[in-house]
């Protein structure tokens, strides 16, 4: 179907102004055809002289399809030789031109269509003229050590798109606006001068070829006021005094631009790897809600400017720039990018629709509100295009008189009446919806209604770390009512301000943290669930604020993925990350999300003291899982990949078991396999033990050493054979040796909760297997209750309780139980791994009785709250009575306990009891073991 067919299937009817003119060009036309043709030039001065001008071209362009038509332009522009380029850019616009207005104005190109093909002719002529002209500093011989070859790339010039036509999203009378960078990497220093001074002349030429008027018309109005600090740089920089720029001083308006920037001319790659370098200055790694904040002050500082305050009226109103505008929505998209395409990359796209899309695809804008800007989007574009067809005006303003309106509908084949109501309305919802996301709420209580006792504590704020800045404080004082309002309504509202005095005291930075608190006001109400409930962990976030972005980032209260799942998303994260050290600050942050997400969970009762514990082992899983490799890769870099079969970290005590607390460290041991291999082959080869000596040793400094983002985990390998006196990695043969021939009571013990976490797979489940085989082997048992109880009699004397809230220390407690059946799973030769199954394994032999395992349980259970929730809350021994009234609350909750006495009389009675089949068991020997000795869960 040619042009003109489609423009006879979407007749649109128009004012007949100069229609006997344009008739008369058009003579014999199908009337459908004409139609369009008189309603276009009528209503259009500019579109009436353009097919006046070119008329012949018209009706080769009606009979074939639009597509057709501008491929041939394209092709054109593409064969012009340089001493035509001026003359034939001009006509070719022109053509492009009427092009795109008669299939928009007919209804057969889409706004996407007609952007896109105003948008790719501009990034011809400027790609045309940028080589052109550097081609011809070549041949003069200005640049230095260009040859012919350097033409096709214009000799490391690259020009950059920005605003609409880097986003692909030209209108119909856009000015372009370009920044123009040089590769200063290819020239010598000594060349750097001349080279940046031919490359200027190209930028000014360029501007000169695109954007002078002549007979022909002009190309393009070109803008080069993008560029960094446009006053006092020259109009073409290096690429190295850019990235400097914006290194040091880049706003937030400047990373927005940069959102839509896409190289268009020149040397292309050398433009991608420009942008590349600037990712971490547009995209930063925590959710940026200042944007917010920065970009509402950009709408009031342009609304001033304007005058384009006060109430929408349709005449004359500013499409662009006026209340419920295009940029608005533009403004409302970009931010939210800002906000999160640290995070997420799938958020880094050009356009405003598909960002629009983007967003509401993960959840950072309603669907609905997404529908309907973008929906609002399309029709202001529309409106605008049709306001610049009239005269080729880069005007953005309604008509100011009815004839003007009249004009407008004409061109958009509307009713007026019609016409004026639906702009009415997209504005006003545009409007609404916008200004509610960038404007500040008030509200909440007034700080003189508070306690003496509160208002101490807030005078002394101002004084704090996170409010030394003007802008911190501007948007804190916004949001201090309402943070004080939900203080109050906490149990105890002095205690929680008090913790969240806490808390803010902690803060290294504000603006960050209060801009996030202003854009979400439902994390306010989690801050102070936490700081009144769990000190420890306001303080935690204190130190770590920027885990509040996992908290909106989507997912946060999520069911658990599991433990491949969990691993799974770390390992997606490093894989984005290309250094070591950046690997190391990667796991950091993605551990404290997560470490985060297990504290509010069991703070909000979603999980309980044994989810968390197991969640707590399967995220240190992960990170030593994750970690090891990288920790291998980079030593291998230096000292050869590892000799022999490679090694396995084992996890040894609660890690071995599965249950850790929020403030746990890791105990673990490392066990290799040279398989007769002596020495590493690499760089710096070393000898196998001190090889793996080494490798142990830097992947405990990448867990526990403190970087940028923290540390991970305090290590304690002193489970190891021989303990401390040992080598800190151990090969398998000495392992099994050691363990057969040498090995402590204890030590044997301490296998009873050993598993492979980390490292060669199949050497993990060699020694797996050797750790079972070694628990079955007979033994003595009574020697092992003899031992067990020389040691509980020392714990007890080195660690003994610290008073009634003690959970772990002293007889009957957590250490106490885990002592028993460790014992309960030598004396069985069983392989399980956590409390109850190992009491279990006791019962079966005989040697505990169904009443023994279920007191020592229910008391490991209690105790197990009692523990898992102090760590969480305070870090420390609990001291019940210091702690706060929310802080009470939730131990009574996790314990069913009816209030503090009921609870401390539980606990007694628990420890006493099960002190008691502890004494009991340990004086007595089971009987002989049975035939499922050793084969155990």
């Amino acid at each position: 179907m040619n042009f003109a067919d489609q423009i006879t299937r979407s007749p649109r009817a128009h004012d007949p102004d100069r229609g006997g003119e344009i008739a008369a060009l058009f003579d014999g036309e199908n009337p459908a055809i004409r139609d369009v043709l008189i309603g276009a030039g009528g209503s259009s001065p500019y579109l009436y002289s353009l097919m006046s001008r070119d008329a012949d071209w018209v009706r080769a362009a009606l009979a074939g399809t639009p597509e057709v038509a501008f491929a041939r332009i394209i092709s054109g522009v593409t064969d012009l030789a340089p001493a035509d380029l001026a003359v034939g850019l001009r006509r070719a616009k022109g053509r492009v031109a009427l092009l795109t207005a008669l299939a928009d104005l007919a209804g057969v190109w889409s706004l996407s269509q007609v952007t896109g093909a105003l948008t790719a002719f501009a990034d011809l002529a400027v790609d045309r003229g940028v080589k052109t002209l550097v081609a011809a500093e070549i041949d003069r011989g200005k640049l230095p050590g260009a040859t012919g070859d350097d033409k096709a790339n214009a000799g490391g010039m690259s020009v950059l798109a920005m605003g609409k036509m880097g986003a692909g999203e030209l209108n119909y009378s856009s000015d372009i606006d370009l920044i123009c960078l040089f590769d200063e990497t290819r020239f010598a220093p000594s060349d750097y001068g001349d080279a940046r001074a031919s490359f200027i002349r190209v930028t000014r030429r360029l501007c000169k070829l695109l954007s002078d008027l002549t007979g022909d018309g002009y190309v393009f109005r070109t803008d080069l006021r993008l560029r960094p600090d446009p006053s006092t740089t020259p109009v073409c920089l290096s690429m190295e005094a850019g990235e400097r720029y914006y290194e040091s001083l880049g706003r937030t308006w400047e990373r927005a631009a940069h959102i839509k920037a896409r190289p268009c001319a020149g040397d292309i790659a050398a433009g991608e790897k420009y942008l590349k370098t600037l990712r971490p200055f547009i995209w930063r790694k925590h959710l940026d809600f200042a944007a917010i904040q920065d970009a509402h002050d950009m709408r009031l500082r342009i609304r001033e400017h304007k005058g384009l305050h006060g109430p929408i009226v349709l005449e004359g109103h500013d499409m662009k720039l006026g209340a419920g505008g295009i940029r608005e929505i533009e403004f409302f998209t970009q931010t939210r990018q800002i906000i999160a395409g640290g995070r997420d990359a799938s958020l880094r796209v050009r356009g405003t629709l598909d960002g629009l899309a983007m967003l509401a695809d993960k959840g950072w804008v309603p669907e609905d509100v997404a529908a309907s800007l973008g929906d609002d989007y399309t029709a202001h574009r529309e409106v605008e295009h049709r306001l610049q067809m009239i005269n080729d005006a880069q005007t953005h303003d309604l008509p100011k008189t009815p004839d003007g309106f009249a004009r407008l509908a004409a061109l958009s084949g509307r009713d007026i009446g019609e016409m004026r109501d639906d702009l009415a309305r997209r504005l006003g919802r545009v409007s609404t919806q916008t200004e509610g996301f960038f404007a500040p709420r008030g509200g909440g209580v007034d700080q003189a209604s508070l306690s003496p006792a509160a208002a101490e504590i807030i005078s002394r704020w101002r004084s704090y770390p996170s409010l030394r800045s003007g802008r911190a404080v501007e948007i804190f004082e916004r949001l201090k009512p309402e943070i004080l309002g939900r203080l109050q309504k906490a149990a105890n509202g002095d205690e929680a301000l008090l913790q969240f005095d806490g808390f803010l005291a902690g803060l290294p930075a504000g603006v960050q943290l209060f801009s996030l608190f202003e854009a979400n006001p439902q994390l306010i109400d989690l801050i102070v669930d936490i700081a009144a409930t769990a000190p420890r962990l306001a303080q935690y976030l204190g130190r770590n604020s920027q885990v509040f972005d996992a908290v909106i980032g989507g997912g946060f209260f999520a069911p658990w993925p599991g433990q491949p799942g969990l691993s799974d998303t770390l390992r997606e994260s490093l894989a984005l990350v290309s250094d070591y050290e950046g690997k190391l600050d990667q796991t950091r942050r993605w551990m404290k999300e997560w470490h985060f997400r297990i504290g509010v969970h069991h703070l909000r009762g979603l999980i309980d003291a044994d989810e968390a514990g197991a969640q707590y082992a399967m995220l240190a899983d992960g990170v030593v899982e994750n970690i090891w490799p990288a920790v291998v890769d980079e030593f291998s870099r230096k000292h050869g990949a590892p000799p022999g079969r490679g090694a396995v970290v084992i996890g040894m005590g609660s890690l071995g078991a599965q249950r850790l607390t929020a403030g746990s460290d890791l105990d673990l041991i490392m066990i290799y396999d040279p398989a007769g291999v002596d020495a590493s082959d690499g760089r710096r080869p070393l000898a196998t033990r001190a090889y793996y000596a080494r490798l142990t040793q830097a992947l405990v400094t990448a867990l526990s050493a403190p970087m940028a983002e923290g540390r991970l985990y305090e290590v304690d390998m002193r489970l190891r054979p021989s303990g401390r006196q040992g080598p800190v990695a151990t090969s398998l043969e000495a392992f099994k040796t050691y363990h057969n021939e040498e090995a402590w009571t204890w030590e044997h013990l301490a296998q009873t909760r050993a598993r492979p976490v980390a490292g060669n797979v199949e050497l993990g489940g060699e020694i797996e297997q050797f750790r079972c085989e070694l628990l079955a082997h007979p033994r003595d048992l009574a020697k092992i209750l003899t031992d067990v109880a020389e040691m509980r009699a020392r714990l007890a004397e080195a660690k003994p309780a610290q008073g009634p809230w003690d959970a772990k220390s002293g007889p009957g407690r957590m250490q106490d139980i885990e002592l028993l059946a460790q014992t309960a799973a030598l004396l069985a030769g069983d392989c399980a791994r956590n409390v109850a199954a190992q009491l279990a394994a006791g019962v079966r032999i005989g040697w505990l009785s169904d009443g023994d395992r279920e007191t020592l349980k229910n008391a490991y259970d209690l105790f197990g709250k009692l523990q898992s929730g102090a760590r969480l809350l305070t870090g420390e021994v609990l001291d019940f009575d210091g702690i706060g009234q929310g802080a009470r609350g939730f131990l009574l909750r996790e314990t069913g306990a009816r209030g503090g006495a009921d609870l401390k009389a539980r606990l007694a009675d628990a420890a006493q009891q099960g002190a008691g089949v502890i004494d009991a068991a340990l004086g007595r020997v089971p009987g002989p073991a049975d035939k499922t000795r050793g084969q155990g869960a």
